[in-house]
């Protein structure tokens, strides 16, 4: 798999990682424990694609 396409994948699971936590906090009584692991894994794959990057580009 090139470096291309798994930015690509990491940026498509980091979008629908943000829409579930969206959805989750529209939810009148949203789970803490559920959103806390969201934005924990939403956080995890930014700094993967960042560092990716960052390794790619020198």
């Amino acid at each position: 798999m090139s470096l291309d396409n798994h930015l690509q994948q990491l940026a498509s699971r980091h979008r629908k990682l943000d829409e579930v936590l969206q959805e989750e906090m529209k939810r009148p009584s949203a789970d803490t424990i559920t959103l806390s692991k969201l934005k924990r894994e939403k956080l995890k794959l930014k700094e993967e694609i960042q560092s990716l990057r960052s390794s790619a580009a020198g």
